[in-house]
């Protein structure tokens, strides 16, 4: 008796989760499940994730700016046109038909359209860096949610097979305690056990049911849809190298592209405000028609063209023009501190995830030393329920402890796929 309750706790130490009851296991692994693999799930969250579709948007808006940006650097030409007819105010009345038509072409605008135009490029390139950082965030959340919710299907079914082992426990105390070989505190004792393992298992298929949800919303699936994880914990060994890893993060990471982009949008934007200090030249072509119509008398017709050329300098605007200046160079500033802040940022993520991914590694060489062990451990109850040296039941713990030794080996790769999907977004992606 000491020795199964020794071992009921040592079991949940061991694997540090509570999880749910029998009642919903018939709904949570008889119900009709959508098998998915990791990579369609990302393809999914890719395609029809809000977040990403959103910065799609922007990125859309940003190339539509520089078109109207470069529409500066064209002419525009008007034309207005009107028909008005006058009635008891001559002694005839008159109808009179007038139209212009203007032609304007900027010849120096103080380096405005230019830097605006360039600045707008800038822009895109900002809002393609801000695309690409929530597709790899997006990548990252879609992996830990499809790897916890198999891990949380694996860990139900762990717990739904403690409760069934705990029960045929009770049934051989029950025995026992018929036979006079049992007290009533063991069948108590036992019974208690047997609660926490349902509590246990209960909890355990509302996380599951939770990582699904998690999931769903990630993929934008409807609510009612189950997800089943078509995939299995794999361990494959790689060598890490932190200096090379550093490197590749400073040159690939979207944000670092996306401060410099916008650390030169705030230079263009100097140059902007420096242009309401500079002179305006500009050409222009008008051309002017008009015409009268009496009730006897026929259209006499009047038209002539000007042709210009205008400069225009503002001397004094209240010191406007050097305001904005300053702002733009604060706004500059402020960019060039985040950007070393992001740098100082990645550079710590990126140190957390390689400690994180090494730790998981040895993590996973001491667990398979240790699920040896176990699997030698129910050979050798199997060879001795064989020959009649054991009962049912020690095989059954036997199994019970092999199989929570491999719950914890995929536990152990878990914590890896996971380190190793954080190390891959911190050096910027695959």
């Amino acid at each position: 008796m000491k020795r199964l309750m020794i071992f009921i706790l040592i079991s949940f130490v061991f694997l540090g989760v509570k999880e749910v009851s029998l009642a919903q296991d018939q709904a949570v692994f008889k119900a009709e499940e959508i098998p998915l693999t990791l990579d369609e799930a990302v393809a999914i969250a890719l395609r029809d994730n809000r977040d990403v579709l959103l910065q799609v948007e922007d990125v859309k808006k940003a190339k539509a700016q520089i078109s109207e940006s470069q529409a500066s650097l064209f002419p525009t030409l008007n034309f207005t046109g009107s028909r008005t007819y006058t009635t008891g105010y001559y002694a005839e009345d008159l109808a009179q038909t007038t139209t212009q038509a203007t032609l304007k072409q900027y010849l120096y605008k103080g380096g405005e359209a230019i830097n605006t135009i360039e600045q707008d490029q800038y822009k895109l390139k900002a809002s393609e860096a801000l695309l690409d950082k929530i597709r790899l965030e997006t990548v990252l959340n879609v992996e830990k949610a499809f790897y916890t919710l198999l891990l949380a299907g694996d860990f139900a079914h762990l717990n739904k097979a403690i409760v069934e082992n705990t029960r045929e426990h009770i049934k051989v105390i029950q025995a026992r305690y018929k036979n006079g070989q049992a007290s009533a505190s063991d069948i108590l004792s036992i019974q208690s056990s047997l609660s926490s393992t349902q509590e246990a298992y209960q909890d355990s298929l509302n996380q599951t049911e939770a990582a699904g949800v998690l999931l769903n919303n990630l993929l934008y699936l409807d609510e009612t849809t189950r997800i089943r994880p078509d995939a299995e914990f794999t361990y494959e060994p790689m060598e890490i190298a932190y200096d090379e890893a550093f490197l590749k993060a400073m040159a690939t990471r979207p944000e670092i592209r996306q401060y410099e982009a916008e650390t030169k949008v705030d230079k263009k934007a100097i140059e902007i405000a420096k242009a309401d200090n500079r002179p305006n030249i500009y050409a222009s072509w008008d051309y002017y028609s008009r015409s009268h119509t009496g009730t006897t008398t026929s259209k006499n017709w009047n038209d002539y063209n000007v042709v210009g050329l205008t400069f225009s300098w503002p001397i004094f605007d209240g010191w406007q023009a050097k305001a904005k200046v300053e702002q733009a160079i604060v706004d500059l500033k402020e960019t060039q501190l985040t950007k070393e802040k992001i740098i100082k940022d990645i550079a710590l993520e990126l140190k957390e995830s390689y400690l994180s991914l090494k730790n998981a590694i040895a993590k996973i060489e001491a667990i398979e030393k240790d699920l040896l062990v176990y699997q030698d451990n129910l050979y050798t109850l199997g060879q001795k329920y064989k020959q009649g040296q054991a009962s049912s039941l020690d095989k059954d713990d036997a199994e019970l402890k092999y199989k929570v030794s491999l719950f914890n080996q995929k536990q152990a790769v878990y914590d890896y796929l996971i380190a190793k999907s954080s190390f891959d977004k911190a050096t910027g992606g695959i």
